[in-house]
């Protein structure tokens, strides 16, 4: 039995394109040793799909994989190990130096069906894994305004038009029939810019006696399926703790905050507050 590759540090370099180059400090592989991505189970136990790229030395100690940007990854959270034949298990990959310059502000064509974005991150136990988003149509959120009464967002919208009744909503998960809806307007930039500004007054004049965390849906027409608003285009995969944005009070003993999930998805954040702000 060949005897299995110990634990290796991969350093991450990304280009324009997307395409992923991992440099691996690790011994010389075995013949048909690889970079094994696999990607985290989906909720009720079904199982992530699995992507194999073979390994080949780079120099004394180095090991070298390519991660095309046209290889299809679906969207999650995808593992990194290598694989190599013989060994009873696939060997973690410790996270190395990750540069990843090129994929800030990204600009995909906006007249593409679909935008992918992946992102390599160390996880909480010190692993690398790769954040992969695969949205068809995509509205990419940009910069934020955080005014007195509500809140101003830029972004640009990929793969489908805006058409007339174009807007945005609010959208409460769980709560059926509490959704706001706001005009959405043209903007400076690339085709498909856009912009709204979103009050945090309707949103608050219901029951706030918890934590809500309100979505926001781009409608590029009247009629049409909503869009998530998300911000995937750049080199963060994680926006909720490092994205902090002021809190401001539309109702009394009710704060509004604009926020990140972890999944990079734009939303506004109520709660409950001092009544005196």
């Amino acid at each position: 039995m060949t005897p299995a590759i110990a634990t290796v540090r991969a350093d991450c370099v990304a280009d324009p394109a997307g395409t992923l180059t991992f440099e691996l400090t690790a011994p010389a592989p075995a013949p048909e040793s690889v970079l094994l991505l696999r990607r985290r189970g989906a909720a009720g136990g079904r199982p992530g799909g699995t992507v194999r790229i073979p390994l080949s030395g780079s120099g004394p100690g180095r090991l070298r994989a390519v991660l095309p940007a046209s290889t299809e990854l679906s969207e999650g959270r995808w593992d990194a190990y290598v694989e190599e034949p013989g060994a009873a298990t696939a060997r973690t990959v410790e996270p190395g130096l990750r540069d990843l310059r090129a994929l800030v502000d990204r600009s995909p064509d906006t007249g593409a069906a679909s935008v992918s974005a992946r992102v390599p991150y160390p996880t909480a136990d010190g692993r690398l894994a790769l954040r992969c988003w695969v949205r068809a149509p995509h509205a990419e959120a940009g910069a934020v305004v955080v005014g007195p009464a509500g809140m101003t967002v830029e972004g640009v919208l990929y793969g489908v038009a805006v058409g007339e009744g174009a807007a945005v909503e609010a959208r409460l998960p769980g709560d059926r029939g509490r959704a706001h809806r706001f005009p959405l307007t043209p903007a400076d930039g690339p085709a498909g810019a856009f912009s709204f500004t979103l009050p945090y007054g309707p949103p608050a004049e219901g029951p706030v006696d918890g934590a809500q965390l309100w979505q926001l849906w781009l409608v590029p027409a009247a009629g049409a399926p909503g869009v998530r608003i998300s911000r995937i285009l750049d080199d963060v995969w994680s926006r909720n703790k490092s994205f902090v944005y002021p809190t401001r009070a539309p109702a009394p003993g009710v704060l509004a905050t604009p926020c990140y999930t972890a999944d990079n998805d734009l939303c506004l954040r109520l709660e409950p507050g001092p009544a005196d702000r």
